[in-house]
């Protein structure tokens, strides 16, 4: 059995200049936040890439590059410990600009949903990011620059919205895929430049390919399964094969990594309750959160015609300008939150957070109907998700050891990436319930919104009472101190 191996920082690494360390944190925090500005790119972007391929399949314009990084996101954490974060981080962010590339030039919806699957590897990204930085700065700054990571979610919340809007209103949604593509390239090209080698790594260690390809198969069979039950019934035996193969899947994965020496995920550090509670919890509130986004963008973007689709028929920049409140007080609260995490239990600040997202949500499933009411709704939710998504990484680095960092990341970012993906696929699947397809495309009525919001509010409320479950832990300063120690 392999054997991690820690290697102390070197006394240079530790008196490393004040900017070098910033340049460090910007490309750290500029890989980690493109992982939330694609989504938030391909959002905006999807009712125009509906509109002009004339489909009815649009959930899978975002759902491509989740369902790949949800099935490579394993690989990468296990390729990460062996051969380093840094190396991993490369690979995965060329292969990203490739997809990208692919889909900025497709000519037809196949073609582009290809190149949005490939893209999709980017997405392991974001949870190598959060480990490196444990790993090359010096303990007392690793909260400091996690908060960062995780702060600039409210840049790419506020700035996002008005650099769609801009791309879309001007370029067409062309603009917007040429744009993933330079950004991922640039995203290279810091972490390539900046960047230092993580000196944790994992010795002889070997990959558990098996134990990939049934938990990447089981994942991907269910997401497809939902994705298809409406057309092929609910109660059909097509459906349920799918279901059950899954779950045959997962159980075969789970007593696999029980005999195999090089486990994927050790099932020792998930069966800690301090850590499978935590990743449970944070897993449904966050990929609840990211999936509300389909509800939201489609209803302010879609068109408004008679009887086919309700939507609010916005521009990019007129939803940039109304929501701007709602991203000033998702940075606000990611901000407050990191400051808070050191005094405040991380499990109230969670639960508090995810309490305003369902009240946030819960008021706009009847009020979003114009301007005033989407700002309403947006600045109690926008509160709760800041709050949410700055906890989340730190509760993860209070809840396992500096060795397990990595792959606590990858199991977080592999639970939220699937709740995600379930919620965005139902949330599709309950809108459609209230629309109309006219020149091949899907349009939505308002009760088809309406619905898909209260999914989002039920979602969210679990995330909130999954809270109850996860034990009390050093907060982030009693951690720091004991590492230091």
């Amino acid at each position: 059995m392999s054997q991690t191996q820690t290697t102390p920082l070197p006394a240079p690494e530790r008196s490393r200049s004040t900017t070098r360390n910033a340049l460090v944190v910007v490309a750290l925090v500029w890989t980690v936040q493109l992982v939330a500005l694609i989504a938030a790119l391909s959002g905006v972007a999807q009712a125009d890439v509906a509109i002009h391929f004339r489909t009815t399949e649009i959930a899978w314009f975002t759902l491509m590059t989740l369902l790949t990084g949800t099935f490579v996101l394993p690989f990468a954490v296990k390729a990460a410990a062996l051969f380093g974060k840094k190396k991993v981080l490369l690979v995965a962010t060329g292969l990203g600009f490739v997809g990208d590339l692919i889909a900025a030039v497709a000519t037809d919806y196949r073609t582009l949903l290809i190149g949005r699957g490939i893209a999709g590897v980017y997405v392991a990204t974001a949870p190598l990011a959060y480990a490196i930085t444990r790993d090359v700065f010096p303990r007392r700054w690793v909260g400091i620059a996690s908060g960062i990571l995780a702060g600039g979610v409210g840049l790419v919340a506020f700035g996002g919205p008005f650099l769609s809007g801009w791309l879309l209103d001007d370029y067409g949604f062309r603009g917007v895929l040429w744009f993933m593509a330079i950004s991922t390239a640039v995203s290279f090209a810091l972490v390539a430049a900046f960047v230092p080698e993580s000196p944790v790594r994992e010795r002889g260690g070997r990959m558990d390919w098996i134990g990939g390809l049934l938990l990447g198969g089981a994942v991907t069979a269910i997401v497809y399964a939902v994705g298809q039950g409406s057309h092929w019934g609910w109660s059909s035996g097509k459906f349920a094969a799918y279901i059950v193969g899954a779950l045959i899947a997962l159980i075969a994965f789970v007593l696999i990594e029980r005999r195999v020496a090089e486990p994927l995920f050790p099932l020792a550090m998930t069966r800690r309750r301090q850590v499978w509670t935590v990743l449970l919890a944070t897993s449904v509130a966050a990929g609840s959160l990211s999936a509300v986004g389909v509800v939201i963008q489609m209803l302010i973007l879609m068109p408004k015609i008679p009887s086919v689709s309700e939507g609010l028929g916005w521009s990019g920049t007129h939803n940039a300008i109304v929501t701007s409140p709602i991203s000033a007080m998702i940075i606000i609260a990611a901000v407050g939150t990191g400051w808070l995490a050191r005094r405040v239990d991380a499990r109230v600040l969670l639960g508090a957070g995810s309490t305003l997202t369902v009240l946030g949500y819960g008021i706009g499933t009847q009020l979003h109907h114009s301007a005033p009411q989407i700002v309403g709704m947006g600045l109690i939710a926008g509160l709760g998700t800041g709050m949410v998504m700055a906890i989340v990484p730190i509760m993860i680095i209070e809840a396992v050891t500096p060795e397990e960092q990595a792959l606590a990341n990858g199991a977080q970012t592999l639970g939220q990436g699937v709740a995600q993906i379930v919620v965005s696929q139902l949330a599709f699947v309950v809108m459609a319930q209230h629309g109309a397809v006219m020149h091949s495309t899907q349009f939505y009525l308002d009760t088809g919104f309406t619905n898909g919001l209260w999914l989002v509010v039920g979602c969210c409320a679990l995330g909130a009472l999954l809270v109850l479950l996860i034990p009390r832990s050093k907060r982030l300063d009693e951690v720091e101190v004991g590492q230091a120690a």
